[in-house]
């Protein structure tokens, strides 16, 4: 290690040092002793554990540079005791160090005002930056000394500095959202993968999808499944919420509601109200954080009698559409999905007739479908009206373009999904 001059320099303000460096190293690094040289600085080194001989003469010192590795507990104590000295003499200090953990009484954690603490490592600090540290702690120093100095690095100097590092830290969080972005990207299309891939339509019954997500990912799914020869179940559901969490609720709906249960050589269909049932007792027994909980509406459809049988939890009512007469709300009452678990959900079947539609949806769509006012109920939009009957396909399309051109909020948009199915004369 450099012996150290410091006592017989410090005389008079004539021995001001500009740069001490403490550490537990043999030696400075070569590259710090080229940048103080370069810029003609005085400096001296001091091993940390002989800080003590000149605390009475910090009047004498500019700024501090404090390097040291693989410190021991006694080497902490010394540590902090340093810091804590400076800071109290409003050093400005740049440390190439961790802070001890350890609680010292009046230490602060958080540099000071005049504390120009810079906390790193000497692997992730530059040349330009710990020159721009030093000068700024020295202007600092002798300003508050009396001491009349030029200042040691240009204005300009300094703000390229900080503008070169805002572009790094600029790029890397741009860098860092993109990746977000693409993470988000891929979640949403392993969500989709969930859908059905392909609609069961038959000569009987023509089905129909919307599927929009307020972000990358929703908080809706729904699924239409050939049971058997004769039986299609469907459902939409809707996680309250929508983003991530929504989305991974909606995957643990989907693998949780069964429709039917096989043994030996035969097979059991479930019908509606105990399939809400048994997804509600699993929902709730997840006893999932943040309060979540969803509603669902499932259908079961007879494709040879046209009996279709459905249940729902706290879900907007399937609308029926009948040529020739008004549209109907399918009332039936069912409490939300994951909040109580011993709840009992009822079930209705209605017959269908060729020419009907049912339409299952999620409360995103609700805006330009219909709304529910105190006096006279739900009310029907015109536009919905307009459209109510053309076939499903081309009532779909239509749908989808109005919920594309809607104008609402950003912190009103909702995911949307819907579901039709058409008796085809």
């Amino acid at each position: 290690m450099e012996k150290v001059k410091l006592l017989t320099a410090i005389e008079p303000k004539k021995g001001f040092i500009d740069v001490l460096y403490l550490t537990n190293q043999s030696q400075i690094p070569p590259e710090i002793k080229r940048l103080l040289k370069r810029r003609k600085l005085s400096y001296h080194t001091l091993p940390i554990d002989k800080f003590s001989k000149v605390r009475d003469r910090l009047d004498l010192i500019g700024t501090v540079i404090i390097d040291t590795k693989d410190s021991d507990f006694s080497q902490q104590q010394q540590l902090a005791r340093t810091i804590e000295s400076l800071e109290i003499e409003n050093i400005g200090m740049i440390l190439l160090t961790d802070r001890p953990d350890m609680p010292v009484r009046s230490f602060s954690i958080s540099p000071s005002r005049t504390s120009f603490s810079m906390i790193n490592t000497m692997e992730s600090v530059s040349m330009d930056e710990l020159w721009a540290k030093i000068s700024a702690n020295l202007a600092y120093r002798k300003k508050s000394s009396g001491i009349t100095t030029k200042p040691l690095i240009p204005r300009k100097h300094v703000l390229r500095i900080h503008r070169n590092k805002l572009a790094e830290q600029l790029s890397m969080t741009k860098t860092l959202a993109d990746n977000l972005a693409e993470q988000l990207r891929l979640a949403g299309l392993v969500q989709q993968d969930f859908l059905p891939a392909q609609l069961p339509n038959t000569d009987e019954v023509h089905w129909a999808t919307v599927f929009l997500p307020a972000e990358w990912v929703s908080g809706d799914i729904y699924d239409i499944v050939r049971i058997d020869e004769q039986h299609i179940g469907f459902y939409v559901a809707d996680v309250v919420g929508h983003g991530m969490p929504a989305a991974l609720l909606t995957i643990f709906l989907k693998q949780a509601l069964l429709m039917r249960e096989t043994y030996d050589s035969n097979y059991r269909i479930f019908p509606p109200s105990e399939i809400i049932k048994n997804l509600n007792m699993r929902m709730a027994a997840q006893k999932l954080s943040g309060y979540q909980f969803a509603t669902c509406c499932y259908c079961l459809l007879n494709i040879k009698t046209l009996q279709l049988t459905f249940a729902r939890a706290g879900h907007p009512y399937p609308i029926l559409i009948r040529g020739g007469q008004q549209l109907e709300q399918l009332e039936i009452r069912g409490s939300l999905l994951g909040i109580f678990e011993q709840a009992e959900y009822p079930q209705q079947t209605i017959q269908l007739q060729p020419g009907d539609k049912l339409l299952l949806y999620s409360d995103g769509a609700e805006p330009f479908i219909g709304k529910f006012d105190d006096e006279t109920g739900f009310g029907f939009s015109e536009q919905f009206y307009e459209i109510k009957d053309s076939p499903v396909v081309e009532m779909m399309d239509r749908l989808n373009t109005i919920a594309h051109n809607q104008k609402i909020e950003p912190s009103e948009v909702d995911d949307i999904t819907m579901v039709a199915l058409e008796i085809l004369p």
